[in-house]
């Protein structure tokens, strides 16, 4: 995975399940629909500086570790698709 939106997407529902959290809950939360969670963590919209700050505060997170952990998530699916290249 090359696509920083689909690996934002996969560390924020890792984030919100972890959390306990519904998409729905999030949104009430973040002050954001429910729908619009659901196509951020698809990977179809990205969301705001503004809106990631709002949906960090809410699952009580630093938006630099959810960066972070998006870089990670892009590394790992790099170098998985590195490694089965050779």
């Amino acid at each position: 995975m090359d696509d920083p939106a689909i690996a934002f997407g996969v560390v924020l529902r890792a984030l919100r399940k972890e959390a306990g959290l519904s998409q729905e809950q999030l949104g009430l939360e973040a002050g954001v629909e429910r729908n619009y969670v659901s196509l951020i963590e698809r990977g179809i919209n990205q969301p705001s500086i503004r809106v990631i700050f709002k949906l960090c505060a809410a699952l009580d997170v630093r938006a630099s570790s959810v960066i972070e952990a998006v870089e990670k998530q892009l590394e790992s699916s790099t170098s998985k698709v590195t490694s089965k290249r050779r």
